[in-house]
């Protein structure tokens, strides 16, 4: 469920009618729904009930933004950070360092430094020499470095290659096999405490059963790792739990999936960590957009929109699928294809889809872009980088600006050698 809604025919975010922010704001803009974070964060706590002792960690990288962020330290949540500069965003929200995961495969030694002197709440390891490595920062600071070890279960999570994490070819973590050795090894240095493992598979999951297979190689880790003689407290599970994106998508609840650990977990004694990140924040956002022409087409005509590739990039990089809705529909329908300015062909939303009716003018939304949509914005084509507003009642403010091209060019610089002389 989502606070987007039409109300007397024109589409509302909550209690703002969406023409009125874009009247305000310009477009293209991301619009975000406090209540429906609050109530995601709310709906996937209580799912996890029954699961026993548990740390929530919301996944930063999903949506970044300061204020949704403060939102989330609200609703008591810990943050799942991936770099240094996660990290500080985390701290500017107001949430306790102590309650920060640091994952991510590429952690430099400043990052490492930053963390640790920060007082980091846990550290995940993605390879021996990062503890090694860690072990010695922390010692050489008088400190003590909580960590687990990341494991690669070989588990194909079924979905898009490339938000899969959790094969044997993908990057991440240490094979599960190699696992005890490389704990043994880390587990004694000074500096170091090594209190459990961590396992990520993949993002947008739409079955348990994956999950449920590499949770079961992960219970028989800590059952072997307890037998060498060493104390497992914490397993973190990770997130990738996914949303529907496509009116009608059926995909498991926050209280299934924690009917599963619970089952899954239920002699594992120790404290269950989990990094939500999309289903939190994936159906809290729409992409508003303005329809600048309506070009035919040799097939179908192109709805060309303000907002293109650069703005919401997940069409063109997994050809993914977000709903498009007109702000004021008049019940009439049209076959068309959506793109955007940008100078690609890839600059395309969706080919020959059934869409509310749109000219020139309109507005229109891509819905379930509250995750993975302004964080991956870039400004190619010297676009504007897309500003975000956050909608709370019936109140509104922008919590990102649209930094203009102006703005970027003042930072760059010719050098000397190249300026033309006298």
């Amino acid at each position: 469920m989502d606070h987007f809604s039409l109300v007397d025919g024109a589409m509302h975010c909550e209690g703002v009618p969406l023409s009125v922010i874009a009247e305000a704001v310009g477009t293209p803009v991301y619009v975000y729904s406090t209540a429906t974070l609050k109530r995601h964060a709310r709906v996937f706590r209580e799912g996890l009930a029954g699961a026993g002792d548990v740390h929530l960690a919301y996944a930063i990288k999903a949506n970044p933004n300061l204020a949704v962020l403060r939102v989330m330290a609200d609703a008591g949540y810990g943050a799942d950070v991936v770099s240094g500069g996660e990290l500080a965003r985390a701290l500017a929200a107001g949430i306790p360092a102590s309650d920060v995961v640091f994952s991510g495969v590429g952690k430099t030694v400043t990052e490492l430094t930053t963390a640790l002197e920060a007082g980091l709440g846990q550290f995940n390891l993605e390879l021996e020499e990062e503890g090694v490595v860690l072990a010695g920062l922390a010692a050489a600071r008088g400190l003590v470095a909580n960590a687990t070890l990341r494991v690669n279960p070989d588990v194909d999570a079924g979905t898009h290659a490339k938000i899969s994490t959790g094969k044997r070819e993908n990057k991440f973590g240490v094979p599960i096999d190699q696992a005890p050795a490389i704990f043994g090894r880390l587990a004694g240095l000074p500096g170091l405490a090594l209190r459990g493992v961590a396992i990520h598979i993949g993002s947008q999951l739409s079955d348990l059963a994956p999950l449920e297979a590499a949770y079961r190689r992960v219970g028989e880790l800590v059952t072997e790792l307890r037998g060498l003689g060493f104390p497992i407290e914490r397993v973190d599970l990770g997130g990738g739990l996914g949303v529907p994106y496509r009116e009608g998508d059926v995909l498991p609840s926050p209280a299934e999936y924690g009917a599963m650990v619970a089952r899954a977990t239920k002699d594992w004694g120790v404290r269950l960590m989990f990094e939500p990140g999309r289903v939190i924040a994936g159906n809290a956002g729409v992409l508003l957009t303005k329809v600048i022409w309506v070009k035919p087409g040799a097939i179908n005509p192109y709805v060309i929109v303000d907002a293109a590739m650069n703005d919401l990039a997940r069409p063109a990089m997994y050809d993914a699928w977000h709903d498009f809705r007109a702000v004021h529909p008049t019940g009439e329908r049209m076959v068309a294809n959506i793109a955007g300015p940008v100078c690609e062909s890839g600059d395309t939303f969706a080919m020959g889809r059934d869409i509310d009716a749109v000219k020139s003018g309109d507005l229109a939304i891509f819905r379930t872009a509250g995750a993975y949509g302004a964080t991956m914005a870039s400004t190619y084509n010297s676009r504007a980088l897309v500003p975000e507003v956050l909608v709370d009642g019936d109140r509104f403010a922008v919590v990102a600006d649209r930094i203009l091209p102006e703005t970027i060019l003042a930072a760059e610089r010719i050098p000397e050698w190249l300026t033309p002389g006298d």
